[in-house]
């Protein structure tokens, strides 16, 4: 084997290596995500709030602790040395930064409220994902379903 092809090889193995570290990761807090879950798909946690955004009640700024929640365990669940993507990050800042409600908002609502929600649907789609490919996967895949792509892509392992 080349050297050149040897040092392609090392740096497939090591992105494999974190792919399989973060399965593992998944997988030690199955619970807590599953848990998580099921607060971020429920009536208050899902229904409610998004509901709350269409009709214009302040009760959509509780979004932002529900998705501080999840980003704090999906950042708890990066292979060591890995952060959450930038794009991720970027999302969260606008979305989930702790703005609270003031009266002037509601002239111009979709600008302050709709990042929240944006926020939200991410993080819970990252949710899902670590709990459906946590549950379903036994070894990182070679093959990538496009969910478990995401999850790579959102630790920068892909």
């Amino acid at each position: 084997m080349s050297a050149a092809n040897e040092k392609d090889s090392s740096r497939q193995d090591a992105r494999f290596r974190k792919h399989d570290e973060l399965l593992a990761n998944i997988k030690a807090k199955l619970t807590q995500l599953k848990a998580l879950l099921e607060t971020a798909t429920s009536h208050w946690g899902y229904e409610d709030p998004i509901y709350r955004f269409y009709y214009g009640s302040f009760k959509v700024y509780l979004l932002q602790d529900q998705t501080r929640e999840v980003a704090e365990l999906l950042r708890s669940l990066a292979p060591a040395g890995q952060k959450l993507c930038s794009e991720f990050e970027e999302i969260l800042a606008s979305g989930a930064s702790g703005k609270t409600f003031e009266l002037e908002h509601n002239r111009e609502w979709t600008k302050h409220t709709r990042p929240m929600v944006e926020a939200f649907l991410h993080a819970k789609y990252f949710l899902e994902m670590a709990v459906k490919y946590g549950t379903e996967l036994e070894e990182a895949p070679n093959l990538l379903p496009s969910g478990w792509a995401a999850l790579l892509c959102l630790y920068g392992v892909r």
